[in-house]
């Protein structure tokens, strides 16, 4: 039996491996931001040991692991799951919604596994699993605050695993594409439309979304199982790509950034001394 740490577990894939977890017969530390979140996760998962954690409150992180680890022994896995979408043409977005959107994407997601590196450095042993997406990989127009923390959060991740590595420890970064969650929903946080010119392009693209949202190809509770099975891993990749879509629009990108690279590798190469 393992002991999971998961942020954001009332909810989305973070309820999804909580349940997982539990019902393989792991412990589960689910964090919540409020009353009416820690009585939704308790509703649904009694068993898991609902704490409070806003993770943008980074001085407190490292007393809730803490007091976690007091309380229910070491952990041995971390889903750095908690973070939301915002979704806004870039210049009509104020850099309130960006640093808001970093804040919890990435300073909260660091803050959390920083509170961990120490403890799994010195046991020699655990898994970071930090939830990116595909927007960590691959942009399309709309969420560039968002695609933009994933990107840093990707970034960092593979940093990280280069760093935890000598010590025993795993760190994967997961890709979602897109799933039947809240985060094209009730979860997205949209800036309002101001500026006509980019109605042609952007229009479409927030209705599609939102038509798509609740329907969409992905299945938490099987993501969740994948979950299982990359945790259980003893070679896990540096990233994992969850659903058919990510792993299409990936490769789409990867095949498009190798011809560029091909097109203009003269004028690259022109800059050697």
């Amino acid at each position: 039996m393992s002991t999971f740490f998961i942020t954001g577990a009332n909810s989305g894939f973070g309820l999804a491996i909580a349940e997982a977890a539990i019902d393989a017969g792991h412990r589960v530390i689910g964090t919540v931001r409020s009353e009416a979140a820690r009585g939704t996760l308790v509703e649904r998962l009694p068993q898991a040991h609902a704490v409070f954690c806003d993770v943008t409150e980074f001085g407190r992180i490292d007393d809730v692991v803490g007091d976690a680890e007091e309380a229910h022994g070491p952990v041995d896995v971390l889903i750095n799951n908690a973070g939301y979408g915002h979704e806004g043409v870039l210049e009509e977005s104020s850099l309130d919604e960006m640093r808001r959107q970093f804040d919890v994407n990435v300073f909260g997601a660091v803050a959390v596994a920083k509170a961990f590196l120490p403890r799994f450095r010195k046991r020699r042993a655990g898994f970071i699993v930090n939830v990116t997406s595909m927007g960590g990989l691959i942009t399309m127009p709309g969420i560039a605050y968002y695609c933009g923390s994933k990107f840093a959060l990707q970034g960092i991740s593979e940093v990280m695993r280069a760093e935890m590595a000598p010590f025993g420890v795993h760190v994967t970064a997961l890709c979602p594409g897109s799933f039947r969650t809240d985060w094209a929903g009730r979860s997205m946080v949209r800036t309002e439309r101001s500026i006509a010119d980019y109605d042609a392009l952007f229009d479409p693209v927030r209705a599609a979304r939102q038509e798509r949202s609740g329907r969409q190809p992905g299945d938490p509770v099987k993501l969740a199982k994948a979950v299982l099975v990359l945790v259980g891993s003893d070679n896990p990749p540096p990233q994992l790509l969850m659903g058919s879509d990510a792993l299409g629009l990936v490769r789409g990108r990867l095949s498009a950034m190798e011809a560029e690279l091909t097109e203009w590798e003269t004028l690259t190469r022109s800059t050697d001394g």
